[in-house]
């Protein structure tokens, strides 16, 4: 082979292997990439009066700033317990800071937390409410499991989610 021809494709190989970790990092460049769109499914809540119940969930996440900036909903309800949560989330450099609401209970506040390789951990705050959540996300599926630290009648849920459509 000749040295021209040699350079040329090694040329192309580093081209090539360039546009490959370009694209990789672009598509897995913030935490919540690969979350934007709707979920479903179901899980267990936990109440404080021990009642134990089947719960159906929908979630929704909108994406934006190279999956750095996240849009939440998360709807569920059982038979005798419902909630509808929303939050506005940013990621910096792993840390995760933003505010949210739930809706049928007329309560927001803050969160805060951690995002690494799949898993989102933080904490929701307000005076009368705290508790926390962890997102584990493998391609199509989703767990997030709420736990509460603070009187009242939820005590925690797990969930498992499916991506629709």
């Amino acid at each position: 082979m000749t040295s021209a021809l040699s350079r040329r494709l090694v040329w192309l190989g580093a081209l090539a292997a360039l546009a490959f970790a370009t694209a990789t990092t672009s598509a897995y460049a913030g935490p919540f990439s690969g979350l934007s769109g709707s979920w479903s499914g179901s899980g267990r809540i936990s109440l404080a009066n021990g009642t134990k119940e089947r719960i159906r969930c929908r979630a929704t996440y909108s994406v934006g700033g190279d999956g750095n900036m996240l849009q939440q909903s998360l709807r569920c309800a059982s038979d005798s317990y419902n909630f509808e949560l929303r939050s506005d989330v940013e990621s910096h450099g792993g840390r995760i800071t933003g505010n949210w609401n739930e809706s049928t209970r007329q309560i927001g506040g803050t969160l805060s937390g951690r995002a690494h390789h799949g898993r989102i951990e933080v904490s929701v705050n307000n005076p009368n409410f705290s508790a926390h959540l962890t997102l584990i996300s493998h391609g199509s599926h989703q767990s997030v499991i709420i736990r509460s630290s603070s009187g009242g009648q939820f005590k925690g849920a797990s969930i498992s989610l499916a991506r629709r459509g």
